[in-house]
């Protein structure tokens, strides 16, 4: 066979075995597996019978060798003129009796007294192993080449009445004879053989069927695809997840899990029980009762989380459950940019508001054809946008931020508040080790309450003063504002408690969402008594501050 007629045999091979289902692929080399199990069982046995004939046929051997050589009249023939004569017949008795191939008596010097062929008598023995009957005066089995082949022998000394050796005895079987024996026991080797192929092929094929039921009638390719996608699927996820079998064991835990478990290899705690590392889960009750569990507020390593809990069901049998939760802190975060796009919705409609009035203040001017008032309120709005646009994205590199800035001046034109911003303010971009939201947050949430703070002041000019500083190992903002200020009272448990000077049951979480969002930042907050007669809360917040996604 050629070198490529071997390829392509091998190609055909591997196709033919790729096109196969599971089933069959299972069935064919379970069959195969237990054809090689039969023919080595085969061997074996057979070598096994082989090795206890052999045993047996020398000990047989031996023990007529050693017979004879006790016997008296075989002992006495050695002292006669003529010991072959005598010996010659002892022999065949023996030979006949025992069914031996041949029955040899020899003297000391392992010269022949007997033997089958009479021709033979007188010559030595071949075989080259006498020495250690007639020297050691030992008893033993020996295989040898004869001068009828090759035999199993088994040889005896011949001692007189004084313990001397006087000659040896050697009778064997052929191991051509022991060949026709084997071959008897071979028919019911190869009987069994066949039955226990045939029935192993059968108990593979039931097996194969039952393997694939158990797997849905899968594939192998379906199940590697459907996991890869079930992996993918878990990871891609920002939500935690965690699986167990029906033992509370842990089956699965993706990255965003091993993050709030603050694990740094997942795979460690793989079969470690739920309870290890969660003491106050409650996914064993989810599958003991067989219920779901959804939006579920727990602590897990100090951060409030919110849990859902689902069992795995086959059959309508609880097999495992699974729970998916996130921080608490990631949600509200989620409120909290939903509410500063509202705030820049609310900032457009502002400006909106302010630029229909400019409008229509303008059209009224061309109706009375005072085009020179008209064009003087069309320089002033565009020098003064242009200008505030300008000097804002000069101070302030990052255009996120701009956009708040910009808008607060717009919700302030409409307020008729006074909105500085401070002239000697800088920044450049965020670095990327601070979470820029949570900025946005920051300052959105102050102005906020300053904006509420100096409406209800009618005592004084409504003025807020923004203060943005980049001193290139901190971001400082300054947010004052000339309301009423805050109590001492009120002072004293600012970072405790979720204080307000609104009335509103709803509202009173600014501050606290402003303290949270300054502690995942590794930054600082300050309070005082500002120069316009209000609060002014100074931020400070370290370049060198970690993403709060990071800390978890």
């Amino acid at each position: 066979m050629t070198k490529i007629s071997r390829i392509n045999t091998k190609v055909g091979f591997t196709i033919f075995f790729k096109t196969l289902t599971l089933q069959a692929r299972f069935a064919y080399y379970s069959s195969f597996l237990i054809f090689i199990i039969v023919i080595l069982a085969g061997i074996l046995f057979y070598m096994t019978i082989s090795d206890a004939l052999q045993t047996q046929i020398g000990n047989r051997a031996l023990y007529l060798a050693e017979t004879t050589a006790s016997r008296g009249d075989v002992i006495e023939a050695f002292h006669t003129n003529n010991p072959s004569e005598s010996l010659q017949k002892i022999s065949k008795e023996i030979m006949l009796a025992a069914k031996a191939t041949y029955v040899v008596i020899g003297d000391k010097n392992g010269i022949r007294y007997t033997h089958p062929i009479a021709d033979r008598i007188g010559k030595s023995m071949v075989g080259d192993d006498n020495d250690r009957a007639l020297i050691n005066g030992e008893s033993y089995i020996s295989i040898a080449n004869g001068s009828m082949g090759q035999s199993i022998r088994g040889k005896a000394p011949i001692l007189d009445s004084n313990g001397s050796i006087i000659g040896v005895v050697s009778i064997g079987y052929l191991t051509s004879e022991l060949d026709r024996l084997y071959f008897l026991y071979l028919d019911n080797i190869f009987y069994t053989m066949v039955i226990a192929l045939g029935i192993g092929i059968i108990g593979s094929i039931f097996l194969s069927r039952n393997i694939k039921k158990q797997i849905f009638n899968l594939e192998p390719s379906e199940i590697a695809s459907l996991l890869t996608e079930k992996n993918t699927l878990i990871e891609s996820v920002r939500e935690a997840i965690i699986t167990v079998n029906q033992k509370g064991e842990i089956t699965t835990l993706n990255n965003a899990a091993a993050k709030i478990l603050h694990l740094t290899d997942s795979a460690s705690i793989m079969g470690d029980n739920i309870e290890q590392h969660i003491p106050n889960t409650h996914l064993l009750n989810v599958l003991m009762k067989g219920e779901k569990q959804l939006d579920k507020l727990m602590i897990v390593n100090g951060h409030e989380i919110i849990v859902n809990r689902v069992p795995m069901k086959v059959n309508g049998k609880v097999v495992g459950a699974v729970a998916s939760f996130r921080l608490q802190s990631e949600i509200e975060q989620m409120a909290i940019e939903l509410s500063q796009v509202k705030q820049y919705t609310e900032a457009l409609r502002a400006q909106t508001h302010e630029f229909n009035n400019v409008l229509y203040t303008i059209s009224g001017l061309i109706q009375l054809n005072a085009s020179d008032e008209a064009l003087s309120i069309i320089h002033k709005e565009v020098q003064g946008h242009s200008s505030l646009t300008q000097f804002i994205t000069k101070r302030v590199k990052d255009p996120f931020l701009n956009g708040l800035i910009i808008g607060f001046f717009n919700r302030a034109r409409e307020l008729k508040i006074k909105l500085i911003f401070d002239e000697d303010s800088y920044l450049e971009t965020f670095p990327e080790s601070i979470e820029k939201s949570l900025i946005i947050s920051i300052m959105g949430n102050l102005l906020t309450n300053a904006f509420e703070e100096v409406e209800k002041n009618k005592e004084r000019q409504p003025i807020i003063r923004l203060f943005i500083f980049d001193n290139g190992e901190e971001i400082i903002f300054e947010v004052e504002d000339s309301g009423q200020g805050f109590a001492q009272e009120k002072l004293d448990v600012l970072f405790s408690e979720n204080i307000s000077t609104k009335d509103s049951k709803h509202r009173g979480y600014g501050l606290r969402k402003v303290i949270s969002s300054i502690h995942d930042l590794n930054g600082t907050l300050a309070l005082e008594e500002g120069d316009l007669g209000g609060a002014l809360f100074i931020v400070s917040i370290s370049k060198r501050g970690t993403k709060i996604h990071e800390q978890y």
